[in-house]
């Protein structure tokens, strides 16, 4: 498609995705950049990963909440999907499989790539969705359909995020269940709206595991 992200310049990091064993596919959040995201993840880079972040124009995926009608996010959801899509072909067209190529947001980025994995179901090398959930104004957990083989899906949040009511995480992890992902959910008290150290230590180890398979 030709939507508004498709332009944009993606970021790029890590070991050259040449010679990668794994690739990790990061989602910025509203107002944030794919550089600022790259940044963030020097927290977890080890050799042998490279990290592919796609930019969002002006740097907002979707102009309204998560929580709105979906109709009222476009073009920019469907957008910043085939931008999610488009950097995972990128790490598999390199050579590194599906199964290797992690796939994180965090915040406006977490929803976009919770709502990517959960519409494209295969075996990844795993999800981690920071601070967001699946997009919607309600969730059918029917209607998302497939087998994630046991991809390793991590949904952290707070209890008191001013963005992402509890409720919504909960229902993102039910449907990761619902599509035999191996999930994660862990609910921080009083964190509000962040990233912590306990949540860049489970990614940490997520990556150990995924350059050990090679």
């Amino acid at each position: 498609m030709n939507g508004p992200h498709q332009d944009q310049q993606r970021s790029t990091a890590g070991t050259p995705l040449a010679e990668a064993s794994a690739a990790a596919v990061l989602v910025h959040g509203r107002g944030a950049t794919a550089r600022s995201i790259v940044q963030m993840a020097s927290e977890f880079q080890r050799d042998g990963l490279a990290l592919l972040a796609p930019q969002a124009a002006r740097n907002t995926w979707y102009p309204n909440s998560f929580l709105a009608p979906v109709e009222q996010n476009e073009p920019g959801r469907t957008s910043g999907l085939q931008a999610v899509d488009d950097a995972v072909t990128e790490a598999t067209q390199a050579g590194i499989p599906t199964d290797r190529v992690l796939v994180l947001g965090f915040s406006q980025g977490a929803c976009l790539a919770s709502e990517f994995v959960a519409r494209n179901p295969r075996r990844y090398g795993g999800l981690v969705a920071l601070s967001g959930g699946l997009i919607g104004e309600t969730i059918d957990e029917s209607e998302y359909e497939g087998d994630l083989e046991a991809t390793p899906v991590f949904v952290g949040c707070s209890d008191v995020d001013p963005h992402i009511p509890i409720e919504r995480v909960h229902e993102t992890r039910r449907v990761f269940e619902r599509l035999h992902g191996d999930v994660e959910e862990r609910i921080y008290e009083g964190m509000g709206h962040g990233v912590n150290q306990d949540e860049i230590e489970y990614v940490s180890q997520l990556v150990d595991d995924l350059l050990a398979e090679t």
